[in-house]
């Protein structure tokens, strides 16, 4: 019994192992690479202000000053770190001073025009696929949408909605719903057309009409192709929500904090918003790929 009961735990381990060091590794090396390069660039204005003017100086001296300095080049990791711990415990929740309350608003914006894009990319994919007209029609113009930079379409967008009096969420989700419906729109064509023809004959056979077709096979069908675009979709929305929040003046987001970091030279405060960014990136494309892996199960068990 004990050979039986050590052999699993062993193999856990060695899987846990082999997940673990591989990530381990990249971190340390890049925690080293930040740290080096902080030093690298940092140096020339602590060498200037600070050393200088008070003599004789060693390479110690160097990496210590270049490690506090109050407006660096390059943070290093540990002062972007105690940013973001003062910064989320320091002030409450609804604090403009508190990076969740960024966190919080970018969120909403990129969910709204997630939810708005996944619907438009659905809808346009469907359409393709029934209608040979609109697939030589839409496809080449949904392809060429994305050629236009989307710098350039925030202020387009935020003039003509702004004429209409929507002002706030809809501007950024517009955009973030622009950077989101490209993916699902191509994957969930391709996902549509995926069924073999012998399943398609056989619907036929049936009379099945084109809904009842659509509902039964070439949707489930085409799941394994969705959801991929949804992971890629919720994080190019992510990142249409922060840049459709620097034309638009917006005075919350991430986008905003980033804007008024670089207005006052406040790089720690730029570094910061970028990684929780990259946090809030992670935990959305995260918690997608939780729910494909329980609508896969359920099909598979259905």
């Amino acid at each position: 019994m004990a050979t039986t009961t050590s052999a699993p735990s062993l193999g856990v381990s060695a899987r846990l192992t082999q997940q673990v060091l591989p990530i381990g590794a990249i971190l340390l090396t890049v925690l080293v690479l930040w740290y080096l390069l902080a030093v690298y660039l940092n140096a020339p204005g602590a060498i200037e202000r600070v050393l200088a003017p008070q003599g004789a100086w060693s390479w110690t001296d160097l990496v210590r000053v270049t490690m506090a300095m109050q407006r660096p080049v390059l943070p290093a990791p540990h002062e972007v770190a105690l940013d973001l711990w003062s910064s989320i415990t320091g002030w409450p929740l609804n604090s403009p001073r508190n990076l969740l309350y960024h966190v919080a608003v970018t969120g909403h914006s990129t969910l709204v025009g997630f939810a708005m894009g996944t619907v438009l990319g659905l809808v346009l994919s469907v359409c393709i696929v029934h209608s040979r007209t609109l697939d030589r029609a839409l496809l080449p113009w949904i392809v060429a949408s994305q050629s236009v930079p989307v710098l350039a379409i925030a202020p387009i967008v935020l003039v003509i909605l702004g004429s209409f009096g929507l002002a706030g969420v809809a501007p950024k989700a517009v955009i973030a719903m622009y950077l989101c419906f490209f993916p699902v729109t191509v994957a969930m064509v391709q996902g549509l057309r995926s069924p073999q023809v012998i399943e398609t004959e056989m619907l036929h056979t049936y009379a099945a009409s084109r809904w009842q077709a659509l509902w039964m096979l070439r949707l489930p069908a085409a799941l394994p192709f969705l959801f991929p675009a949804l992971r890629v979709g919720i994080a190019a929305g992510l990142v249409g929500a922060m840049v459709a929040e620097l034309p638009t003046g917006a005075q919350a987001g991430l986008g905003a904090r980033l804007l008024t970091g670089s207005y006052y030279g406040q790089t720690v405060q730029i570094w910061s918003a970028l990684v929780m960014s990259a946090l809030l990136g992670l935990t959305l494309t995260a918690a997608m790929a939780g729910i494909e892996r329980l609508v896969m199960r359920n099909r598979r068990q259905a």
